[in-house]
């Protein structure tokens, strides 16, 4: 996956920046959206892995299904990366723009883990205090697990908060277990 993510990173960073030199950051999010659909569906990727197929009919399968979806500089992108042999990285150029979409918007997706379901109350009290602890404004995708027993767990990126009544557990028995 790492080798994948290297790959994709200079592909990923020449769209964001043409995309906020021309403006356009939300159009090529759906277009990055819509190619990665595209290359990950099952008969496209065979379509793709074929030895035999050449790399303009290759960009060429990818254009006739995404018809009306891209501009023209999108297009000239699938092209670039059908010629280099990297149209499978398309659905990692996803995530790596969205990521530095994010950073320019100072925007941080947030996975909340919750035994119960919460108000929009508790919701909105908790925006709050992401916001103000990570810095950025904060988009809360909430799910609802009975394995955490109580509490919560929340994800934004490497950091963890788990205040989950199953966390706590856990600690108290690493430190009995000492």
């Amino acid at each position: 996956m790492s080798e994948l993510t290297t790959l994709a990173r200079p592909y990923a960073k020449a769209a964001f920046e043409f995309a906020i030199d021309k403006d356009n950051l939300s159009a090529w999010s759906e277009m990055l959206a819509f190619l990665s659909l595209v290359t990950a569906d099952k008969a496209m990727s065979q379509l793709l892995d074929n030895p035999s197929l050449t790399r303009d009919k290759a960009a060429e399968a990818v254009l006739s299904v995404a018809k009306g979806q891209l501009d023209e500089q999108g297009e000239n992108f699938v092209r670039l990366l059908a010629s280099n042999g990297r149209l499978e990285l398309m659905t990692e150029v996803l995530s790596l723009f969205e990521q530095h979409k994010a950073e320019h918007d100072k925007t941080i997706e947030v996975e909340c883990l919750s035994a119960v379901e919460m108000t929009e109350q508790q919701l909105s009290d908790l925006n709050g205090r992401l916001e103000t602890k990570l810095g950025r404004k904060v988009n809360i995708n909430c799910q609802i697990d009975p394995a955490v027993m109580g509490g919560m767990i929340i994800r934004a990126g490497d950091f963890v908060i788990d205040a989950s009544v199953r966390g706590q557990l856990n600690d108290l028995a690493d430190s009995l277990s000492i």
